[in-house]
Formats: C-alpha cells, sequence, structure tokens
C-alpha cells in the first residue's frame, strides 16, 4: 500500500482515510500541512491555517479524525454512535464558532462562513463541522470499505457496482492478484 493521501471523497471520509492500514499519514505538523494542501479546494483557508499549525493541534486533529472514524463506522452500520465521540465533535466545533459575516458587495449583501481564533482550534472546528455533515447526511449508509484485503479505506461510491477505494490503487492489484491466480503454472 503506498502512503498517498486517498482525496476526493467527502472531507470528513478524506481525513479518516489519512490512517490507512500501515502508518499515518499525519504524524507530523508538515505531514498536515501536504494533506491540508491537497484539499485547499473545499478548504479555501488551508493555506492561512497550515502556516501556523503547531504538534498540538495536530493532536486535536488526529481526535477529530478518531472519532468522526468511530463514529462513520458505526452510523454507516446503522447503530447509535458513541455519546463520546459525538461530544468531542461538538467540542471541537464550539472551540471555534462560525458565523456568517455579511458584507454589503456593491449591489448586494453576501455571507461568508468565517472563524476566528488560534489556527488548530479553527481547523479541528471546520473538520468536526465537515464531520457532522457526513453524520447527518442519509448518504451514510451507502459508505463502503474497500474491498481490497489490506485495505482499509472508505468511500462514498457514485456508482452502485464500485468496490475499490481506487481503480488504480486497489482495483488493479486486487486484477492483477486474480488474473495471477487463474494463469500460474500448477
Amino acid at each position: 500500500m503506498d502512503l498517498v493521501p486517498l482525496t476526493g471523497e467527502p472531507l470528513a471520509l478524506d481525513l479518516v482515510n489519512t490512517r490507512p492500514a500501515t502508518g499515518d499519514l499525519l504524524v507530523t505538523p508538515d505531514n498536515l500541512r501536504a494533506w491540508l494542501e491537497l484539499q485547499a479546494d473545499r478548504l479555501p483557508e488551508a493555506r492561512e491555517l497550515a502556516a501556523a499549525l503547531t504538534a498540538a493541534d495536530l493532536t486535536a486533529v488526529h481526535a477529530v479524525r478518531e472519532h468522526t472514524a468511530q463514529a462513520v463506522d458505526h452510523v454507516r452500520r446503522g447503530e447509535p454512535p458513541s455519546a463520546t465521540a459525538l461530544e468531542s465533535l461538538n467540542q471541537a466545533q464550539r472551540g471555534a464558532p462560525a458565523i456568517n459575516e455579511l458584507a454589503w458587495d456593491g449591489t448586494s449583501i453576501t455571507a461568508v462562513r468565517r472563524r476566528t481564533g488560534p489556527a488548530g482550534p479553527r481547523l479541528a472546528a471546520r473538520l468536526a463541522e465537515a464531520a457532522a455533515e457526513l453524520l447527518t447526511d442519509p448518504a451514510i449508509v451507502k459508505i463502503r470499505q474497500c474491498e481490497a484485503d489490506d485495505c482499509v479505506m472508505l468511500f462514498l461510491p457514485a456508482h452502485p457496482r464500485r468496490r475499490w477505494c481506487s481503480a488504480t490503487r486497489c482495483g488493479n492489484r486486487v486484477r492483477v492478484a486474480r488474473h495471477y491466480q487463474r494463469h500460474r503454472p500448477d
């Protein structure tokens, strides 16, 4: 398994998927910065937040990731999540509440969602908010785990026949192994 982040799923799943079967993709603040760069299209504040992240901020992101993973695992199987996981995600959001900041652009009122405070709590709050969005989405019951034997990645399939987190990552490995099994000399 290559240790390259799987991206393109809902933000909360992308966060959970930074913990593959082997290793952790967010071991250092620099790893977190690199992951945030990959998420810049969904987190417009990512570059600003990344510049100020510390080891303590990484710990807060790890906590959000672990509680998100626990809650998603239960809810996708139709089971209630633990109260501890939900309260931890709520606490992370309370650490940097968001407001819809209103402004006049010359022709109409605009609203931009913003958080104030230090970078770490703002990032943890935004990631916990993404978890809340995913956990309350009815599609959560469609989340699947990759069918490759050595993969624990989760994905939300756009097509009902999707079986792997990535056709190029796990799909090819599974197909090659299956081909080898069919054509190996006895």
